[in-house]
């Protein structure tokens, strides 16, 4: 263990420790022969937040329609050739699959805590039925938010942890908040994960990129009490702030290395690490980072090996002039080590002309997400990266509307026939 792991993770309870001292099963993975058609990442975000991809609001708390809706969702996927779900499980210290530990999800039955018409459990099925169709499934968590600011506390479950434990949470902009700053916090982050990963067949553990919240400038974060009542031996704030992502990062990965070493961990990212006028390191770009404003390291995280792979959302275009699309594959293709990259894309960004002439829209003709199949574009650049190793759409429904024809481009040009995903990285 590295100076820098050992002083990330701090000071814990015998909790983690136990797990540590379990030990990891070894494990073996043969190298491919040179004969064997290049792995791929080939994924979608399957986003259940305010329904965005499924269940529809038609279909919530109705278990028949959600069942065929996610049937249907997988056809096409499979259609297109994906090989990966990143299923979201836990939008807001919730579940969309049974657990003991969190609520039954708003947005599947139309109450917290309630269950559907007929009950049944979503992550298995989703398991199920990807798993037919020869696509891995990795949850997506979100580790700190408790709501969203259009969506009023009062409308929790009573059993929910917000009101058993209400000394855990701020609240920030409209929004309830874990506090990332306590040992309980990350405690209980990790008993979450822990509990997927032992009950279900799942091939990864996914977070994105809220960490801690995008920022008002305006607004300062609620946690200088509890800064001041456990420091941990630092003097600034920030610093504090990015050791609270990094200790949660660390003991993630080795919570589910514990259990099931070649379940995967992954993170997508903002896609800025630092900016080069905030840090030589930094790519050439301007605009908010996820070291300074979200207190997320990711750099650290690629370097330490806490993570398995990672998603930099780089959701601009190429040419772009604060965040070159290009410049920053690039970037990340330079930084990410031994980590695995993969690259999210912006699907619901991509603008039909046609579309949006039927719609009554105007589009600007000098908009490259209006004027050519810029996902295509971006696509060609990455075959020219050997670093990157595949892609992730946001999201599924937005990519299935054919903008611009890039579902016929994915068929005919890009993802011609399947391939299986990366294996598991070793240890």
């Amino acid at each position: 263990m590295t100076k820098k792991r050992m002083f990330a993770i701090g000071r814990k309870g015998g909790w983690l420790w136990l797990l540590l001292t379990a030990g990891l099963s070894a494990v073996s993975c043969a190298h491919a022969a040179d004969n064997t058609p290049r792995r791929e990442f080939r994924a979608a975000w399957f986003s259940t937040v305010a329904n965005i991809d499924w269940p529809s609001e038609e279909a919530v708390g109705k278990s028949e329609m959600q069942r065929a809706e996610m049937l249907q969702l997988l056809d096409r996927m499979q259609e297109l050739n994906l090989n990966t779900v990143i299923f979201q499980v836990r939008p807001t210290a919730d579940a969309l699959y049974r657990s003991s530990l969190e609520p039954w999800s708003a947005w599947l039955t139309g109450k917290q805590g309630q269950d559907n018409d007929k009950p049944y459990d979503p992550l298995d099925l989703m398991i199920k039925e990807a798993h037919k169709r020869k696509m891995d499934v990795h949850v997506w968590i979100n580790p700190y938010r408790v709501n969203l600011a259009k969506t009023p506390v009062s409308e929790l479950d009573s059993s929910h942890l917000f009101f058993r434990k209400p000394e855990m949470f701020w609240k920030y902009n409209g929004q309830w908040y874990f506090e990332p700053g306590l040992d309980e916090t990350r405690l209980w982050l990790c008993n979450v994960v822990a509990d997927l990963v032992r009950r279900y067949d799942i091939q990864g553990i996914h977070m994105d990129d809220y960490f801690y919240p995008y920022p008002d400038h305006k607004t300062k974060l609620p946690d200088e009490a509890c800064f001041k009542q456990n420091p941990r031996g630092f003097d600034n704030i920030e610093d504090w702030r990015r050791n609270n992502v990094n200790m949660a990062v660390c003991e993630l990965h080795d919570t589910i290395k514990a259990i099931k070493p070649l379940v995967q961990f992954g993170i997508s990212p903002f896609g800025i690490w630092r900016n080069k006028s905030s840090d030589p390191r930094g790519s050439a770009t301007s605009g908010l980072q996820n070291y300074d404003d979200l207190y997320a390291d990711v750099l650290l995280w690629m370097e330490e090996g806490w993570i398995d792979y990672v998603v930099p959302q780089l959701y601009w275009a190429i040419g772009s002039k604060a965040a070159d699309h290009a410049e920053l594959a690039r970037w990340w293709a330079e930084h990410c080590g031994n980590t695995r990259l993969y690259i999210g894309l912006a699907a619901y960004r991509q603008q039909d002309p046609k579309q949006a002439a039927r719609e009554g829209k105007k589009l600007n003709s000098k908009d490259p997400w209006a004027s050519g199949n810029e996902i295509c574009r971006q696509l060609r650049l990455h075959k020219q990266i050997p670093e990157i190793q595949g892609e992730v759409f946001f999201s599924l429904k937005p990519l299935l509307k054919n903008p611009m024809g890039l579902c016929d481009s994915l068929k005919t040009n890009y993802f011609k026939t399947y391939v299986a995903p990366p294996a598991p990285r070793q240890e």
